[in-house]
């Protein structure tokens, strides 16, 4: 039996972090796991943002508990580690404290910082010709043309908070920004750096483009080192080690971006590996050998976790975020009756009774009842905009088609099998420029339930394969790093053979005509409203 080695990873999300300690042998394995959740500030405007002392809070508790249930010696935990929300803003000082509240991802206040700096003139999918094509197929592998992009929320920080600006002394991204408070270093891994879109993918980690900060107006001074996923980039200080309940001079690894290490600990790392995610956002990734872009459709290659590997990535902004929405708001018969998880839920089937202890599970047991198609109702998971295959964030949910036949059972179907329509159209149009995989690893929490991976399959036509704690992924990918850095295994590649299968999903052929009829009429609904939806959210 091979010593373990016991890695930390902080897996930040939207709405908490998460956890994880793991025993690294000749698998991850978890041992223990805790969430604490925060706040994400929803602003006029379209403003999105977090405050990181909630994240550090949240960190210090989460910590100590699973540290309590492990009862590992702290001593004895070899690395820490992050998987990460990505293309957020935290500007800091020279003490590493952030001079304001960090801009989330999904923060689209920024629209006139875009349309000055990129989107006047000849255009192509909204950028500038002569830009976009030096960006894109000399320096970036991509082009800030999304009002979402980071660079945009640093440039709406300069033009509407001069005085906060000035105090920025260096520009990080979310685990960046923890990495600064425990070890005060400041530094950006490679593929955070690239999330930028300031990042020379020709450089490595002397990456920063000084071409790409002056086209942009960004001064180079405020961006910090790069470094790689897997590299030790600095020591548990003993203050922060005190609140965290862990050992002073503990090694912190770089860590990724969740686009980076999810597929990482779904075990797809290889050439042409195709992995879904569905969590409070969702994307479909497959790994590829060089930069791919795809302006018409928003999807690029990525910057992956190690050397030579691309994740070519299409994203949706609202995925399970869909599924908890539907059950908060529709599957409740009033408020608040199913708040208390031990409630007993009796669902009735003709050959028997089960009784769930949480709604979710109740709730999928339902939609398991519900023949495919939704009775021909029809959801665009658009909750909070769309970025691909169309950029649009005045783009909205909606149920189509609903009669006097339909019940709340059918809708919320509809909602399941409309996150699974998106993951597909995303799929079909990365196959417009790569290979994708006939077998696709299914990761996140939408992952958990056996309805979800059979729906998917049963909508996409492909076999659907989903791994122990499909929820956790990102943090198992996390640990993959400490795992190199540390010298357990030799590259990330590696990470495969510690993470098999658990289950898996083959599609039904018999769905395949009803599920083809209602994709078609999905596709179709974006483009059949898209001016209605600019006449209701564009001033919004």
């Amino acid at each position: 039996m091979v010593n373990p080695t016991y890695t930390i990873s902080y897996d930040v999300g939207t709405t908490g972090v998460k956890t994880c300690l793991f025993a690294i042998t000749d698998k991850i394995e978890l041992l223990a796991a805790a969430s604490e959740g925060y706040n994400l500030y929803v602003l006029p405007g379209g403003g999105a943002e977090q405050d990181p002392d909630e994240w550090w809070d949240a960190m210090i508790k989460s910590t100590n508990a699973v540290m309590k249930k492990s009862k590992i010696d702290k001593k004895d935990i070899g690395g820490i580690s992050f998987c990460s929300q990505m293309q957020g803003l935290v500007l800091v000082d020279k003490d590493g404290n952030a001079v304001r509240r960090a801009m989330s991802y999904m923060d689209q206040r920024a629209r006139e910082e875009l349309k000055k700096g990129i989107a006047y003139g000849p255009q192509i999918a909204g950028a500038n010709i002569p830009k976009l094509l030096r960006a894109l197929l000399q320096i970036t592998g991509a082009v800030a043309c999304s009002v979402k992009d980071p660079v945009w929320k640093y440039k709406w920080v300069e033009a509407h908070e001069p005085e906060v600006f000035a105090k920025a002394y260096k520009w990080l991204d979310v685990k960046e920004y923890l990495i600064c408070r425990m070890t005060g270093e400041f530094v950006m891994t490679q593929d955070s750096a690239f999330a930028t879109l300031l990042y020379d993918i020709r450089k490595g980690k002397e990456g920063w483009s000084s071409e790409m900060c002056k086209l942009y107006g960004v001064q180079e001074k405020h961006l910090p080192k790069i470094v790689r996923c897997t590299d030790r980039v600095g020591k548990l200080r003993d203050k922060e080690a005190k609140e965290l309940g862990l050992e002073p001079g503990t090694a912190v690894f770089g860590g990724g971006g969740d686009a980076s290490l999810i597929g990482v600990g779904a075990g797809s790392v290889d050439f042409g590996d195709t992995h879904i995610y569905s969590g409070t956002s969702g994307w479909v990734s497959t790994v590829v050998d060089k930069s791919v872009v795809d302006t018409s459709a928003m999807i690029a290659a990525t910057v992956g976790a190690w050397e030579g590997h691309f994740n070519y990535f299409a994203e949706l902004e609202t995925a399970a975020k869909c599924v908890e929405w539907v059950k908060d708001h529709l599957a409740l018969d009033e408020i608040d009756i199913y708040l208390d998880k031990s409630h007993d839920l009796k669902h009735h089937r003709e050959d028997r009774e089960t009784v769930y202890t949480n709604l979710y599970d109740y709730m999928m047991a339902v939609v398991d009842t519900v023949p495919a198609g939704a009775g021909g109702v029809v959801f665009t998971p658009w909750l909070h905009g769309n970025r691909c295959p169309f950029e649009d964030p005045n783009a909205r949910g909606m149920f189509f088609n609903i009669s006097l036949e339909t019940g709340k059972s059918e809708m919320i179907r509809a909602v399941v099998e409309g996150v699974c329509f998106h993951l597909r159209w995303m799929l079909e149009t990365e196959q417009n420029k790569v290979k994708t995989s006939n077998v696709i690893r299914f990761v996140g929490g939408g992952a958990l339930n056996d309805v979800t991976c059979q729906i998917l399959a049963d909508c996409t036509g492909k076999t659907i394969e989903t791994v122990d704690s499909p929820q956790n992924i990102g943090a198992v990918g996390a640990a993959a790093t400490v795992a190199v850095g540390t010298g357990l295994i030799h590259d990330l590649g590696e990470a495969k053979r510690l993470i098999p299968a658990a289950k898996t999903f083959y599609p039904r052929p018999e769905y395949k005509a009803i599920y083809d009829r209602n994709f078609r009429v999905y596709k179709n609904l974006y483009k059949a409203n898209k001016e209605n939806f600019a006449i209701l959210n564009a001033d919004k």
